[in-house]
């Protein structure tokens, strides 16, 4: 960005030269076969004043934007969860360690959620999973576990996958509305967030979770890929 403001500048200057030089030509007859090369030469000057002013306006507004999502990530890794009735951290704890995936929509919207994860239990654990139920009017999910000694595993797994709970709902909410409001969703609408290992957003939409493609995507959390791909979740967005 230094240097292109620095060719801007040199452009600038040559094209004010070059400028004084076309007034000149023009108003001396005999000069007259100097002006269209004088016009050649301010075009140039002219053309690479817009085209680095472009330049720098483009890096200008990427990094603005990089900067804005650095800061909303920033504001997430602040929020609070609950682990259990006797443990509550912030999202950034879980840096390196889960990848977590937000489910923020009405309770009917979170209990299909919870439904349609079960086949992918055991592989989005593997994967370093875990969810984040975000009730966003009021009435509480029906998230039913299997009690029965035969299930007792899976449902041990189930628990785990959907132990987290937001804590300061009101807190998250403003920090749900904000990126809905720059991704141009609805406030109404149900969405999903799944972050990588290191915290950052890697996907987001409209509606249910993808645990498929996330199983998928993702590398298991330990084993011979771990530490090799931490973080390798994806672009971020």
């Amino acid at each position: 960005m230094f240097f292109y403001i620095a060719f801007v500048a040199s452009a600038s200057l040559g094209g004010l030269i070059t400028i004084t030089q076309l007034i000149g030509a023009l108003g001396n007859p005999s000069r007259a076969p100097e002006v269209p090369v004088i016009l050649k030469d301010l075009a140039i000057d002219l053309g690479a004043v817009s085209i680095f002013a472009f330049l720098y306006y483009r890096e200008n507004k990427a990094k603005n934007a990089q900067l804005s999502r650095l800061s909303r990530e920033e504001s997430l890794s602040n929020l609070k969860l609950r682990v259990n009735e006797k443990k509550t951290i912030p999202v950034s704890t879980l840096r390196g360690i889960a990848r977590l995936v937000i489910c923020a929509g009405p309770a009917s919207f979170i209990t299909e959620s919870f439904n349609s994860s079960e086949p992918f239990t055991e592989s989005l654990l593997e994967r370093g999973v875990l969810v984040v139920p975000l009730v966003t009017d009021g009435d509480s999910p029906s998230l039913k576990f299997d009690e029965s000694e035969e299930q007792k595993q899976v449902t041990t797994k189930r628990k785990r996958l959907w132990q987290l709970a937001p804590v300061f709902i009101t807190e998250w909410f403003e920090w749900l509305e904000e990126q809905k409001k720059l991704a141009g969703v609805s406030s109404e609408s149900p969405v999903y967030l799944s972050l990588r290992l290191d915290g950052r957003v890697r996907g987001s939409g409209v509606g249910y979770p993808p645990w498929k493609a996330l199983v998928a995507q993702l590398p298991p959390a330990k084993g011979i890929w771990s530490g090799l791909l931490d973080g390798m979740d994806g672009r971020v967005l």
